[in-house]
């Protein structure tokens, strides 16, 4: 839990990241931001979706 926990925090600050890139019109930095956000995003979701319920996606 505490894995998803960092992941959500560091989902977080990409998502910051992502607009101020998009603000200064750094289009390298706002790609990277998007991917950062959109992977740790999911895997942070995912990852406490697990571990409070018995879903059906994990394995």
């Amino acid at each position: 839990m505490v894995l998803a926990i960092i992941f959500l925090v560091v989902a977080l600050l990409s998502a910051v990241s992502l607009i101020r890139q998009f603000k200064i019109k750094n289009y390298l930095a706002l790609g990277f931001s998007a991917v950062a956000t959109l992977c740790f995003g999911y895997f942070s979701v995912m990852e406490i979706i697990c571990r409070l319920t018995d879903a059906g996606i994990c394995p």
